[in-house]
């Protein structure tokens, strides 16, 4: 079956800007990855008379409806109910369900359920439940009169587990064929840029298809195709990802890496490798990013908070001269950040970041946003240089972004030029 998808996240909180969509963005991604096409967002606050007026709409134009959000307790959570009313299905009591969220609070919180949790435990009659470990609101999923209707709780972490562990499977069995991406990585470019560099393969491409998406640090082109297996699909991409490596050449660094961390980590570990930071402008950013991933301790020594002057020169070691020289906000200073890094942790690599996030520049001219990126390596220590655009905390995860994204694009250049060596010394 081919679906056509809505996400309809429910909750005033939304609207008010209190809290950042994301759970729409996580579901979106993965639908995306699993081949179904999502064709409207749709944000609507706690009132039952606009839910049921996007509800309407939303099944007039799709044929797979996914609610997040209004599966809590508390009187103001009426997404089931509304739902429920809008596609004439009743709501039916689940034992099993009720005895699962009594015994989560007993293991999680100790204590004996509230009676308001009782009205979890009642679902669409006749639909999939969603059992959910990992919360009280369990999910579920109904088709009626040809659409799919599919309801998750709104709490992060509830709606990933279920989103993966149930939502996908359902979809990926329905599925007509196999669909399959790769997400590439490309560095240094501008979105304008890489389409200019592949000419009309976008616009020409169909099955696989190629679609560029901007982040922060960097560009990712993901090409999909589809076909009866995965093996038929990697071999109508081979074509494609081929002239793609041709035109971008050296800017393009890798393929499916996942999060810059987590690509970190990994290779870092395969390799035998470590690397430690000296931050300034991101106040350890970099570092918890690093360590946010399971295992980092095998391959991340330690970092130094830098804010200072005083801290840069007495723990670091920056010569002194050179701050007076150039100012904290400088090529030299991130270059010795980064090797002074290296040389207290002895790791193999260290990243370096000095910049200004805000509110001000400095007393040199630098502007806001200015944002130096060292890296310290055996063969050498290279400085970055970004103009970086936005607020405060925007500059930051930006420049944690642009450090991460360096060592990845060092770590897959020094792997081609072994490689490379490699292949010479046997010929």
């Amino acid at each position: 079956m081919t679906y056509q998808a809505e996400l309809i996240a429910v909750g005033s909180e939304l609207l008010l800007g209190n809290v950042a969509n994301t759970d729409a963005r996580y579901v979106s991604e993965k639908l995306a990855s699993a081949g179904v096409d999502v064709l409207y967002h749709t944000a609507v606050g706690d009132n039952p008379q606009r839910l049921r007026t996007v509800t309407d709409i939303a099944r007039g134009r799709c044929n797979l409806l996914i609610f997040i959000g209004g599966l809590g307790p508390t009187y103001d959570d009426l997404t089931k109910e509304t739902v429920c009313a809008v596609f004439g299905r009743e709501l039916e009591f689940h034992q099993d369900v009720m005895d699962e969220i009594a015994a989560y609070f007993k293991n999680v919180f100790r204590r004996e359920m509230p009676d308001c949790n009782r009205r979890q435990a009642y679902l669409p009659k006749g639909s999939l439940v969603f059992h959910n470990p990992v919360g009280t609101a369990p999910g579920c999923l109904f088709t009626a009169g040809g659409v799919t209707v599919a309801m998750l709780p709104g709490v992060p972490h509830e709606c990933r587990y279920l989103t993966n562990h149930a939502l996908l499977p359902y979809l990926q069995a329905r599925q007509e064929g196999v669909i399959l991406s790769h997400t590439l990585h490309v560095f240094g470019l501008t979105e304008p840029m890489v389409q200019e560099l592949l000419g009309g393969l976008m616009d020409s491409a169909q099955n696989p298809s190629l679609a560029p998406y901007a982040k922060s640090a960097e560009i990712q082109l993901r090409i999909t195709a589809k076909a009866e297996t995965a093996e038929k699909c990697e071999v109508l991409i081979a074509p494609l990802l081929a002239k793609v490596q041709r035109r971008l050449g050296a800017h393009l660094y890798g393929m499916d890496m996942g999060s810059p961390e987590a690509h970190a980590v990994k290779t870092l570990k395969e390799r035998g490798l470590t690397v430690s930071t000296a931050e300034s402008c991101t106040g350890g950013l970099i570092a918890k990013r690093i360590t946010d991933v399971a295992g980092a301790s095998a391959v991340f020594p330690g970092g130094v908070v830098s804010y200072t002057n005083e801290v840069k020169a007495h723990i670091l070691g920056v010569p002194g001269d050179i701050l007076d020289r150039f100012g904290a906000v400088s090529e030299p200073v991130a270059k010795a950040m980064a090797e002074g890094a290296r040389r207290i942790t002895k790791s193999d690599l260290a990243l370096s970041v000095t910049g200004l996030a805000g509110p001000d520049g400095d007393d040199r001219g630098n502007p806001v946003g200015t944002v130096y990126i060292g890296l310290a390596a055996p063969g050498g220590t290279e400085v970055t240089h970004l103009v970086l655009k936005g607020g405060r905390e925007s500059i930051r995860q930006q420049a944690a972004d642009y450090a991460l994204t360096l060592l990845n694009r060092h770590l897959y250049n020094s792997d081609q030029k072994a490689k490379g060596e490699n292949e010479h010394g046997k010929e």
